[in-house]
């Protein structure tokens, strides 16, 4: 195709156009969509239309990219909670959770127990009167149900990790300790490695749960429904209009109107009921950590033990080694007397000094052996070799 004098290549159309393509055919992220009832749907939506639906920013979506290697995190965000937390990375807002890779084998348990858990137990069904008042008051916001739900899933998951390791590790370094092999020990090395990668994802979530729990304010942000209730009117009919696309119009509406109580009152800092769900399980992370702390330190009872052996085995190599030369010395002593005598002493077996080289060999002999015993009484007097 010519254009203002110049012709334009076939191939560069070609690759051009298949550049246009495969940008537009970019496979995006799989995600399912959970809303307050349970309900799931898949959704493949790139990046631009997750941000616009939960009003999130770029870097924060970035977080949860599984090509990207960012560190556990629990963030809140103006209508939004971003948790990335091993392998599940999800989207918490007020009505609805956006979970990442839902056909992952580790995400699947957690979408069933998100569909398991997330509706309320006080539903209120069409034609019910709202007489269980104080059972809805016990009733947790939807993101700290779905919260503890993934809470919940990744330090189960990390403690049943722990379980499989210390299952694998304590019966191969019992087995080191009594026979040190070069299988046994590769195998306690790769044990070893695995222990210390576990042991930075567990430190990773444990860190996170602490620092939030260090800081108020970021707890506080966390409380999606509270946040929503006071930038919403709870009378009138903007209240009935934005609440109309809920699915759980009157637990919303009730929950609502106690958070915009509360934050009338001045308790929009009050984060006790946020801080006991965290504090469960921070103590659970913690003791799978300590767990691992055990095993690392038995790892290093065993290292130890074993330096100790080798140590042991090296300095009786040193005794054996101190045991030949002075018998090699002592050897060369009374071979070299006997060398020197065996030249130029007359010897015959029929006149007087027959026996003249017997006695010559013989106190030769008893010279070399008082020298190896002098020898081996000073190593003994000055430690060099054991008892």
């Amino acid at each position: 195709m010519a254009r203002d004098g110049y012709v334009v290549p076939p191939d560069s159309q070609v690759v051009a156009s298949s550049a246009a393509v495969k940008k537009k055919t970019q496979s995006p992220r799989s995600w399912i969509l959970l809303d307050a009832s349970g309900q799931g749907t898949i959704l493949d939506a790139d990046k631009h239309a997750i941000m616009h639906r939960v009003q999130i920013h770029a870097r924060d979506l970035r977080i949860l990219d599984p090509l990207l290697s960012y560190p556990s995190a629990i963030l809140g965000r103006e209508g939004a909670i971003v948790l990335n937390l091993e392998h599940i990375k999800a989207i918490i807002t007020s009505e609805e959770v956006l979970l990442r890779d839902p056909l992952d084998e580790n995400v699947i348990p957690v979408v069933e127990e998100l569909q398991r858990r997330l509706p309320p137990s006080n539903l209120i069904l069409p034609g019910q009167h709202q007489n269980d008042e104080a059972g809805e008051e016990d009733e947790s916001p939807f993101e700290f149900r779905a919260l503890e739900v993934a809470l919940e899933a990744i330090c189960s998951f990390l403690a049943a990790r722990t379980t499989e390791l210390e299952t694998a590790a304590y019966p191969a370094l019992d087995e080191l300790t009594s026979k040190i092999s070069s299988r046994n020990l590769d195998r306690v090395r790769k044990l070893k490695s695995a222990m210390t990668r576990l042991t930075a994802r567990v430190q990773k979530v444990r860190d996170e749960l602490e620092q939030l729990l260090d800081d108020d304010d970021d707890m506080a942000d966390l409380y999606l429904s509270r946040k929503l209730a006071g930038a919403s009117p709870v009378s009138g009919s903007g209240c009935a209009n934005w609440f109309s696309a809920s699915p759980t119009i009157g637990s919303k509406i009730s929950r609502a109107s106690r958070a915009s109580i509360a934050t009338i009152r001045g308790d929009e800092n009050d984060v006790e009921e946020l801080e006991m769900l965290l504090e469960a399980y921070f103590m659970q992370i913690d003791g799978t950590l300590n767990k691992l702390t055990t095993l690392r330190e038995y790892i290093d009872d065993t290292e130890d033990y074993i330096n100790i052996q080798l140590d042991n085995h090296r300095n009786q190599l040193i005794q054996l080694e101190l045991f030949l030369s002075s018998g090699t010395v002592c050897l060369s002593i009374y071979s070299l007397v006997a060398g020197i005598f065996g030249m130029n002493i007359p010897y015959t077996w029929n006149d007087n000094h027959g026996y003249m080289f017997k006695w010559v060999v013989i106190l030769a002999g008893l010279l070399c052996a008082a020298i190896f015993i002098l020898v081996m009484s000073y190593a003994r007097y000055k430690g060099l070799v054991g008892s």
